[in-house]
């Protein structure tokens, strides 16, 4: 199956608005948008929902998914300050401290990547790459593999590209079928084999493969994570949107506890 840009960010706003429980041209919209989440059997497998706050923006404008509990304390705060801004400290500050009075804390900010059809191509890769199927991960879920594959959701895993050194398994790329239009990509290289363009190569085999499933591919990293974020670009990945969720104290009490 074939796509163009166009179509895949259409897939991806699609896919946001089932997230958030609201529409796809809420994200194209000039002012921001507050809706009640919801929880809905079409969302991404991995979200914890409904949300009592998750914010996600495509550029334009902020689209903010809440518990009705918090609506004035989110819409204030979207309406304060650039969409932008909305995402980062210090206006971030604002956002925590009145969540933070319900029991609430900023927990998971991350950016999200879509493929540029002008962009991707197959790179070249130093080893033998092969494609790998849900049969061949029982034994790759280990630490080495982490951000490729979700032992928490093996069922998820449907395709894989491993990088071999002989027989060794030295790179890996898996994607998870979080929903039904999109599969998301992880990658893993072993430290000793990286800086040699593996992490890329097996991302771009990926992403064409996943495209020729009829699935559009995506990519997700902390913005802080530079060499995530550098592969997504060599990758022939760029940026589509960002999102930020908080929730409960104890919950992010006990992820800083991992």
């Amino acid at each position: 199956m074939s796509f163009t840009n166009k179509e895949i960010l259409h897939i991806a706003m699609e896919q946001s608005a089932v997230d958030a429980n609201c529409r796809a041209e809420d994200f194209m919209r000039a002012e921001n948008v507050v809706v009640t989440s919801a929880a809905r059997p079409e969302a991404r497998k991995y979200l914890s929902l409904p949300f009592d706050c998750h914010l996600i923006s495509y550029g334009n404008n902020i689209v903010a998914s809440v518990n009705e509990k918090y609506r004035d304390i989110v819409k204030d705060y979207v309406n304060r300050f650039p969409a932008e801004h909305c995402f980062e400290t210090p206006n971030l500050h604002v956002l925590n401290d009145a969540l933070q009075k319900d029991g609430l804390r900023v927990c998971y900010m991350a950016e999200y990547f879509l493929p540029d059809l002008g962009a991707l191509k197959v790179l070249d890769c130093p080893y033998e790459m092969r494609l790998l199927h849900q049969e061949d991960f029982g034994p790759l879920y280990i630490p080495a593999w982490s951000n490729a594959l979700c032992e928490k959701r093996r069922e998820l895993d449907v395709l894989g590209v491993g990088a071999y050194d002989g027989e060794t398994l030295v790179g890996l790329a898996g994607c998870s079928a979080d929903c039904e239009g999109m599969w998301q990509i992880g990658v893993d290289v072993l430290p000793a084999y990286r800086r040699r363009n593996i992490a890329s190569a097996l991302t771009s085999r990926l992403a064409a493969e996943i495209l020729d499933r009829g699935k559009a591919p995506f990519y997700c990293a902390a913005w802080s994570n530079i060499k995530s974020v550098r592969n997504a670009i060599r990758s022939g990945f760029r940026p589509a949107w960002v999102e930020l969720t908080a929730r409960p104290a104890a919950f992010v009490e006990e992820e800083n506890r991992r």
